[in-house]
């Protein structure tokens, strides 16, 4: 999608003479050859590594009692040295897709190889055991050969722990805490997607912050929670978002993830809030609040952020019908309320056309 997009800009630019032909295609050119840039090739390596990884998985999960235990541990052992000596030797030669491919593929033998020794000897524990293992392993990899693909890995099977977790009653009311340690593979993960240059692995790592943060909502009931997640999402979005932040540099050179899911995270805890007050007056005051924080969301990160942009007008239009609903819906009734909708919804669309037109104004201000 950028790709294509800054290639459309290119071609406008040329014929308006704004840029010369032989300086797009070489931008252009430069772009295509960086090692993150999308490729079909790779992604296609990247799928048979762990459509084998999966067969390997299968097979192990088969229970081979045809073949002997010491021959079953070599033969794991033998296949997980060969793809990871394969892999440095695709890396010295040049060949980094299927460098990245083999390492993946490694990988997910290793995790094979946990569950067959596992297997083999009854060995005590459990599957979040053999997932922390395994996400250790991936994150070590990833690290000493600076791989985005396994940086990608090490994001799912951190979902996958999160999800094992979940399913694991003892996890939480057992008073072990291990539900705790998802805020660690976070910035683990993160870590490796700053070192690896992982852009995909970012979002996989925030989701499952959101997501654990949702849990933790779950589980410890009470609008002090809601509102401590909206404080820190709004803290959040704001030191990423407003240019005097010392971390706004940071946050940009990062992308659109750190300002959209600390948006999102504010924008979660009023919708948590919504549930926790009491009366009309109380709903109203967190109605208006949730609108001052979509119009806000929209004016201070919406020109550079599309995602923020789109989620903050969805928040403002599904926050004012919701408000007509609880406010004139009793009144009117439901041919009022649609009628109201139907004027607010135009409103909408107005104050939308408005601020879009105030925001792509900005550029040309600054420029004269």
């Amino acid at each position: 999608m950028y790709r294509g997009r800054i290639e459309k800009d290119f071609r406008h630019w040329v014929s308006m003479g704004m840029l010369d032909a032989r300086a797009a295609d070489a931008m252009l050119a430069e772009y295509d050859a960086r090692p993150s840039v999308f490729s079909a090739g790779r992604v296609l390596l990247i799928l048979a590594a762990v459509l084998l990884g999966s067969a390997i998985l299968l097979l192990v999960a088969a229970n081979w009692e045809a073949i002997p235990r010491l021959a079953r541990i070599v033969g794991i052992v033998a296949l997980i040295w060969t793809f990871y000596l394969s892999a440095a030797l695709c890396f010295a030669r040049g060949f980094s897709a299927i460098g990245a491919a083999l390492l993946v593929l490694a990988t997910m033998c290793f995790g094979g190889a946990i569950a067959l020794v596992g297997q083999m000897y009854h060995l005590s524990g459990d599957a979040a055991d053999a997932l922390l293992a395994w996400f250790a392993a991936a994150c070590l990899v990833a690290f000493l050969f600076r791989s985005a693909a396994v940086t990608v890995l090490c994001g799912l099977l951190a979902w996958a722990l999160f999800g094992q977790l979940i399913f694991d009653n003892d996890a939480y009311f057992g008073g072990n805490g291990s539900l705790y340690f998802i805020p660690a593979l976070v910035v683990i993960v993160i870590a490796l997607v700053r070192y690896t240059q992982a852009g995909v692995a970012r979002h996989l790592a925030y989701l499952l912050a959101l997501a654990w943060l949702g849990w933790l909502q779950l589980e410890i009931s009470g609008g002090w929670l809601a509102f401590a997640l909206f404080a820190l999402g709004l803290v959040a979005f704001l030191l990423a978002s407003l240019t005097a932040s010392p971390l706004h540099r940071l946050a940009r050179e990062t992308g659109a993830a750190p300002a959209f899911y600390s948006f999102a995270l504010a924008v979660m805890g009023l919708a948590v809030l919504h549930g926790e007050v009491n009366g009309l007056a109380q709903e109203i005051a967190i109605g208006a609040t949730t609108l001052a924080v979509a119009l806000g969301g929209i004016v201070l990160a919406g020109r550079v952020n599309g995602a923020v942009r789109f989620l903050g007008y969805a928040v403002f239009s599904v926050e004012t019908l919701y408000l007509a609903s609880e406010t004139l819906g009793s009144i009117l009734g439901t041919s009022g309320f649609f009628l109201i909708s139907g004027l607010v919804v135009g409103l909408i669309a107005w104050l939308v056309i408005r601020l879009e037109k105030r925001l792509s104004a900005k550029p040309a201000l600054k420029e004269a």
